[in-house]
């Protein structure tokens, strides 16, 4: 499994549980259109552009290209990468028939294909230290530690906490822990 610093932007949870079998990276959602008028979503995609550099990768289809550009139009250009998956037509095995243009999505591409889409894009394959260059990960323990994850009140701490970060709500205590270590340390973490 390869190490990525950029943060990589899919379209749906199928594609996430796709590429975090071949690479390890924080990696966004869209929730497909939603992107479209989720505020809260587009500014945690500027503010992880900032920090870590985005890498997006859609479907080779109509809908992942007007998504795709969608995205250029609200982060500044130099802050991203564009990876392309090849167009391959079939249909993907928890599919019933394949999708109106017939092509593979991300969720459909072997592991290969999706390695050298990263490889293409340019992203920063970080093999040897965490690609969060700090001594120690913020991990679920620490979110247990602070109350945020596991005791009464938890989700209202997490609510609290996504609001103060300005990060969606609907970010999942997961999710939470993904942003944590990609724009912090530990140590900026336990002062927050």
């Amino acid at each position: 499994m390869r190490r990525i610093k950029e943060v990589i932007v899919v379209e749906g949870r199928y594609d996430k549980n796709a590429l975090s079998q071949v690479v390890d990276a924080v990696i966004l959602e869209t929730s497909g259109f939603g992107i479209f008028n989720d505020r809260q979503r587009q500014k945690l995609l500027r503010t992880m552009a900032e920090k870590r550099g985005l890498i997006v990768l859609t479907d080779p289809d109509g809908a992942g290209f007007m998504i795709r550009n969608f995205i250029k139009s609200c982060i500044e250009p130099a802050l991203m990468k564009q990876a392309y998956v090849p167009d391959i037509h079939g249909k993907e095995r928890r599919k019933a028939a394949p999708s109106k243009e017939g092509k593979l999505g991300v969720e459909g591409m072997r592991p290969q294909i999706l390695l050298a889409a990263l490889e293409r894009a340019g992203a920063t394959f970080d093999d040897g230290e965490p690609s969060n260059n700090h001594n120690a990960p913020i991990t679920k323990a620490d979110l247990y530690a602070k109350g945020l994850s596991g005791k009464n009140g938890s989700s209202q701490a997490r609510k609290e906490l996504l609001q103060q970060l300005e990060l969606p709500e609907r970010l999942t205590a997961d999710g939470l822990l993904d942003v944590l270590n990609a724009v912090m340390s530990r140590e900026e973490f336990y002062a927050l």
